[in-house]
């Protein structure tokens, strides 16, 4: 694997892709710089060599997400916001380019000396971006000396400055340390685990898991189900779900692959029971329902207490845990114990010597929000990348660097 390992950045500019789409509050305050953290050991590399750092990246949508007169929201989506982070996270002023492409940003990389980091504007206020567009890749690739891909979240996307800049630098790219662990990792899970292997799926539909369902009943020993897709495995099978969440045109897909999982002699569990309301809110009365008889006007939001029991004892026994998706809506605490419970236990597990991977998105907010961060083999940073990965594509971020 081409990391930053394998150069000497000594006098070179470095232009990395990281991923610094963080979460931010109404007053642009991040919540949540784990992204921005992951990245500062590549950072640190480079400049210790000698070498300095031409950062980019994309902030959420905001061609997607215009003001209601039709402009972009600068102001919501500039990557400005980050700066104070990143500076005070690798320890180093951060300066800042008010474009990614153009005469100022331009300059202001030609200047750059070694030691010096620069952070160019959003990606992504621009179309040619997302398109892939060879042009605008080829205007960002004349700010570097190498080109460094440390953005495991947008590996999957083939754009710009994920998979198409890669071109311009035949012989100077690599990937950084987050890309690199976020291979060895998956590739750990996928192709050497060590056995039981258990898969805990969840989340709210069927029909985003489905790729990586019929994968992992080939590789794992156990396949844990919840969350709002749970509830369409189990109209599938006759049970009553009451008003819970469930996709009718998915019914038969999912009994296919409870047959596929049999077949394979794989050990597909659902949920026994679950914590159900009257209404989707915080302020919902709430209380446990058998799985099979839901009445109708509740809705399953956590799994219960029998389904709790029953998964944490199948996580305690296991070697390998892969776990992506919630058991329920755990940002509400009348509905947080089925997802809390299930992390005490891949907690437990790995404190037992199991190899844990949380597979970033909800399950890592999860994670993060219960305290677990540092008590699991690894959290990914990228669910979307994650998840292509574990249903066996080739992700183009990966391909443009070991092409």
């Amino acid at each position: 694997m081409k990391t930053v390992d394998t150069i000497n950045f000594a006098g070179k500019k470095a232009l990395i892709r990281v991923d610094f789409n963080v979460p931010m509050d109404k007053q642009f305050n991040i919540t949540d710089d784990a992204r921005i953290r992951a990245t500062i050991p590549t950072l640190k590399k480079i400049l210790n060599d000698g070498g300095s750092c031409i950062l980019m990246s994309h902030l959420g949508r905001p061609l997607k997400k215009l003001k209601e007169d039709g402009t972009i929201d600068y102001e919501k989506f500039t990557l400005k916001n980050t700066v104070k982070c990143i500076s005070e996270l690798l320890g180093a002023d951060v300066k800042f380019a008010g474009d990614c492409i153009g005469t100022d940003a331009a300059q202001m990389a030609s200047a750059l000396q070694p030691g010096q980091i620069l952070l160019l504007e959003n990606l992504r206020f621009y179309k040619q971006e997302e398109k892939g567009d060879e042009a605008f890749a080829s205007q960002l690739s004349k700010y570097g000396d190498v080109y460094v891909n440390d953005a495991f979240g947008t590996a999957h996307r083939a754009h710009a400055s994920t998979a198409v800049i890669a071109n311009f630098f035949p012989n100077a790219k690599c990937f950084g340390y987050v890309m690199a662990k976020e291979i060895a990792n998956a590739e750990k899970l996928m192709k050497n685990a060590e056995h039981p292997f258990t898969a805990i799926t969840g989340g709210a539909k069927v029909s985003d898991k489905l790729l990586i369902l019929e994968n992992l009943i080939n590789k794992v020993d156990n396949l844990i189900i919840g969350g709002g897709m749970a509830y369409t495995f189990l109209k599938a099978q006759g049970y009553e779900i009451g008003s819970s969440l469930c996709e009718d045109d998915r019914l038969e897909l999912c009994l296919e692959l409870i047959k596929k999982a049999e077949a394979k002699g794989v050990k597909l569990m659902l949920p026994f029971d679950s914590i159900v309301a009257d209404k989707f809110a915080a302020d919902a009365n709430a209380k446990v329902c058998d799985n099979k008889q839901i009445e109708q006007g509740w809705m399953g939001l956590d799994i219960g207490p029998k389904a709790i029991e029953d998964y944490c004892e199948t996580i305690k026994q296991s070697k390998t845990i892969l776990w992506n998706g919630p058991m329920g809506v755990f940002e509400m605490e009348k509905f947080e114990a089925g997802t809390k419970q299930v992390a005490v236990a891949v907690v437990e597990a790995t404190k037992n010597g199991a190899f844990s991977l949380i597979g970033g998105g909800d399950s890592a907010a999860a994670v993060a929000k219960f305290g677990f961060e540092n008590e699991v083999s690894y959290v990914s940073t990228g669910g979307g990348a994650l998840l292509e990965y574990f249903e066996g594509k080739e992700l183009p971020g990966i391909k443009a660097i070991n092409g």
